[in-house]
């Protein structure tokens, strides 16, 4: 390549940037989605029972709430009500990342300041640590792929020992705060191992290959490592799936361009009694 050629190559490549607030990936000026966007594609039977049940305990533990919400209006009762779920599942999302940012300075060796409210959780991922023998080898990096475009940022790439077996080797965690561990997230971890690059300090580096895969499932009261599916097997079904999103995007197209997707535009035909047809 000639020096031009690869002076306009290197310039192509701006690399991969995630913006925190909308927590959104541009890859060489372009966004790319996110894995968890991509796999948001599938369906989730379990998340409208979900939402129900949360509606349903409301209701059933707090009368005096609902007396409350009955005296606003039939409208504004019912908003509340469908609120009710998500505001339930943004405060998870606050612990969850709150998890995150404690673990990622454990691992990173710094002293921090917990919270009392979270000190059973991090006195149980510490534990975790000590009986599993972490040692980080990437912590909290975004990773991404060119050919597939695609980015995420994985949780931690480490060496461990199961305290089970005392089988010793390199494996991708990934702390989980909910109430399960879901098959999606075998996907997902599969995605983050086979990234064709980690950002590390602002450079494209490898990643230290991993060999198996884990969902540490991490409560007040202690924690769960719950071994998911991996292998290259595994990635091949995430890029399934990946090629579906595009196919759910293109058929969806864009909502402010009516048409733009598989469904056109209503054909308007008056009839005798001159309504459309």
């Amino acid at each position: 390549m000639s020096r031009v050629g690869y002076q306009r190559d290197q310039a192509a490549r701006q690399g991969l940037k995630f913006y925190e607030s909308s927590h959104r990936y541009k890859l060489d000026g372009e966004w790319v989605p996110g894995v968890t966007t991509i796999l948001g594609c599938l369906d989730k039977p379990v998340i409208p029972k979900w939402a129900a049940s949360q509606v349903a305990e409301y209701v059933a533990d707090n009368p005096d709430g609902i007396e409350t919400l009955r005296g606003l209006g039939r409208g504004p009762m019912i908003q509340a009500l469908k609120g009710i779920p998500w505001e339930k599942r943004d405060r998870a999302g606050v612990r969850g990342n709150i998890l995150h940012d404690y673990a990622e300075q454990l691992l990173n060796g710094e002293e921090i300041d917990v919270d009392d409210e979270h000190v059973p959780v991090m006195e149980a991922a510490l534990t975790f640590m000590d009986e599993w023998q972490i040692e980080p080898l990437l912590v909290e990096a975004p990773v991404a792929s060119r050919e597939h475009r695609w980015a995420g940022t994985l949780d931690l790439i480490a060496k461990y020992r199961d305290p089970r077996t005392g089988a010793e080797g390199v494996a991708i965690f990934d702390w989980k705060s909910g109430k399960a561990i879901y098959p999606e997230y075998a996907w997902q971890f599969n995605a983050y191992a086979h990234a064709e690059f980690a950002l590390v300090d602002g450079q494209e580096k490898p990643l230290p290959e991993c060999e198996a895969a884990f969902g540490v499932q991490i409560r007040a009261d202690g924690f769960d490592v719950y071994p998911m599916a991996f292998g290259p097997d595994i990635y091949e079904e995430f890029l399934n799936i990946r090629r579906t999103f595009d196919a759910v995007k293109r058929g969806r197209g864009d909502w402010k361009r009516p048409g733009s997707g598989y469904v056109g535009i209503a054909i308007q035909t008056n009839n005798d009694n001159g309504s459309a047809a």
